[in-house]
């Protein structure tokens, strides 16, 4: 069992957040954030704006990190350390992602879309002003509960 660093970012704007709908990979047919692994060297806020931009065409202008989640063996290899960040300002024009299909929901919509079920439990967080340090346990793809701390 091995270690892996990511970043997720959720893009906000006019109540809406930009959403990608996976075409490959474990997460295929799920809706998530934007996001990936560090590279060796790499600053979470380094791979926030590199994936960011890889995926979507957009520089990120200013970011916040919210919180920290970690996703043991959640893959069936590797545990998870997920840096969880909003992004509120960028700038360019969107562009197409190899990652799959990109698009603005209605932040009402979202929970309705097909997410991980942890991520309905800690997207709401994202709005909250204090950071969160989460644990959230998948079996075989099924959600089988989380521990966290608010700071």
């Amino acid at each position: 069992m091995g270690l892996k660093l990511a970043v997720l970012a959720y893009l906000k704007r006019d109540g809406m957040t930009l959403m990608l709908h996976k075409v490959r990979g474990h997460q295929q047919g799920k809706w998530n954030g934007l996001g990936g692994k560090l590279e060796p060297g790499e600053s979470s806020e380094q791979a926030l704006r590199r994936e960011v931009l890889e995926e979507s065409g957009l520089s990120v202008e200013s970011a916040r990190l919210c919180g920290f989640i970690t996703f043991p063996d959640f893959d069936d290899v590797d545990d998870w350390y997920t840096f969880v960040y909003t992004v509120s300002e960028f700038s360019g024009e969107l562009a197409a992602s190899d990652e799959g299909e990109l698009r603005w929901v209605p932040d009402g919509e979202v929970p309705s879309l097909n997410l991980w079920e942890g991520d309905r439990v800690f997207l709401p967080w994202l709005e909250q002003p204090h950071f969160f340090s989460a644990v959230f346990r998948y079996e075989q793809g099924e959600f089988e509960g989380r521990e966290v701390a608010f700071y």
